[in-house]
Order: C-alpha cells, then sequence, then structure tokens
C-alpha cells in the first residue's frame, strides 16, 4: 500500500518516519516535501494529481480550509484517501471524494518515533462494504507507529486536546521544572535528562498500572512528605483549572 502526502508539514513528516515506508510527497514548499522524499527514500513530485495517480492512498495533510481545491486536482485519481485535516469531517470529506474511500484520523508527532497515539473516527454504522478491506490495510500501517484507538467522530476534537496537544504541554512541564532545578544549583542539561528520564518512567508506572493515574500518585506520595508538599503548591496555584481550560481551548479549536 503506497501511501502519496498531499501536504509535507511537520505531522506528515512524523507519520510517514513513523510508518517507515517510502513516500512519495508533494507540499507548495517544494523544500519540504523534498526534506520528507529525502527522509524516507521517496520521491518528490510536482502536483496533486500525479501524487494520486501512482499511490494507494492520499493521505490530506494540507489545511483543512484547502480540502475542496485540492479535490478538485486530487478526486478524479484517487483510489483511496486518509484524512489528517482537523475539523473537516468525514461527510465533508465524502462530498469532495465522492465514491472513494475514506479514513479520517486525528495522530500526534510522537508518531514520528514510533511512540504515537491516532484516533480514527468511526460511523455509527461501521465501514461501508468497499472500505473495510482499505481502512484495514491503512490501520496496520498506522499501528507501526501509534496506538490506534477507533472513537466515534464527535469524539475527535477531545481525543486531539487529550494527547495531541500533550507533547507541548509536557515539554512546558519539563521545562519549567528543568529552569527550577537550575535555580536550585543543578547544571541545564543534566536537569534535562533526568526530566525526560523521569517523565518517561512516570509513562511506565502509568501504563504497568493499568493508567490507574490515581494510584501512581499515592504510590509516589508519602504522607507529609515532599511530593505532598509540592503537589499541595500545584493544587494552590491552580493547575488542575489551567489544565481544564487548556483542554477546552484545544478541544474547541479542533
Amino acid at each position: 500500500m503506497r501511501l502519496g502526502f498531499l501536504g509535507s508539514g511537520n505531522m506528515a513528516t512524523a507519520l510517514a518516519r513513523g510508518i517507515g515506508d517510502p513516500v512519495l510527497c508533494t507540499d507548495p514548499v517544494a523544500a519540504r516535501a523534498d526534506a520528507l522524499a529525502t527522509l524516507t527514500g521517496g520521491e518528490a513530485v510536482a502536483d496533486g494529481r500525479t501524487l494520486a495517480e501512482r499511490t494507494d492512498v492520499v493521505v490530506l495533510g494540507h489545511k483543512p480550509g484547502q480540502l475542496e481545491a485540492a479535490a478538485r486536482d486530487v478526486a478524479p485519481s484517487a483510489r483511496a484517501v486518509l484524512s489528517m485535516l482537523a475539523g473537516v469531517s468525514t461527510a465533508r470529506l465524502r462530498d469532495a471524494y465522492p465514491g472513494v474511500p475514506v479514513v479520517r484520523i486525528m495522530p500526534n508527532t510522537p508518531a514520528g518515533i514510533g511512540k504515537g497515539v491516532i484516533a480514527v473516527a468511526t460511523e455509527p454504522d461501521g465501514p461501508r462494504a468497499d472500505e473495510a478491506d482499505v481502512r484495514d490495510g491503512i490501520l496496520a500501517l498506522l499501528r507501526r507507529c501509534a496506538t490506534v484507538v477507533e472513537l466515534p467522530e464527535s469524539q475527535l476534537a477531545a481525543a486531539t486536546a487529550l494527547f495531541g496537544v500533550l507533547p507541548a504541554y509536557v515539554a512546558l512541564v519539563a521545562e519549567a521544572t528543568v529552569d527550577a532545578a537550575v535555580r536550585h544549583g543543578i547544571g541545564p542539561d543534566e536537569a534535562g535528562r533526568m526530566a525526560a528520564a523521569g517523565l518517561e518512567g512516570a509513562a511506565a508506572l502509568l501504563r504497568d498500572g493499568g493508567h490507574d493515574t490515581l494510584a501512581v500518585r499515592r504510590a509516589v506520595t508519602s504522607p507529609g512528605g515532599s511530593t505532598a508538599r509540592g503537589l499541595r503548591e500545584l493544587d494552590r496555584h491552580g493547575v488542575r483549572e489551567a489544565i481544564q481550560a487548556a483542554f477546552d481551548a484545544a478541544a474547541d479549536a479542533s
């Protein structure tokens, strides 16, 4: 199953890198398509029509507002469509690509290192009969680089607010923690290494504990200890409220 990326930005690059196959790609900024082609051992092509003619699945990675304009060139030759476009429903995709199998996903950038999460939109009656085999093939590719979760389309915005933005939030927490450590005399490089290792360990504890966040927090928190005091300060400064507000804003934008 050969993929063609219509748009070669950060998310397209992460997904292509994680899947690991040579891809065809195109982009209004030719240098981005060239970079993605070099990264995957694939090929940059001049336009969407050529891309569709030479691939099995066209991956939509352009801006959401360009859907109809892009489809005018691509739809006549497209065999299947995989959309990463935020806020563009499956119904709109089907209108733009009539008669073509369509799969809508929302991925995140850690897919590029095989640690991604990808939400796949489902429909109330399941996939159309003519789409089932194509969908299965696409999901098999996605599982190479990500945990794949199938969700009703109405939940995709919330899922994006959960995992799509999480790398940036975690990086912000790590950055603030490193800055605090530096103020206490630890070198920034050493603090950065410890923060990354600590975050990796925390994620492993959550996985091994069946994703029970409360159990992990209690296991780390001794009564009256340093963790308890730190958590009290986080609550006092409104961390939970800030996270809820950030989640709501991200979900609304998606």
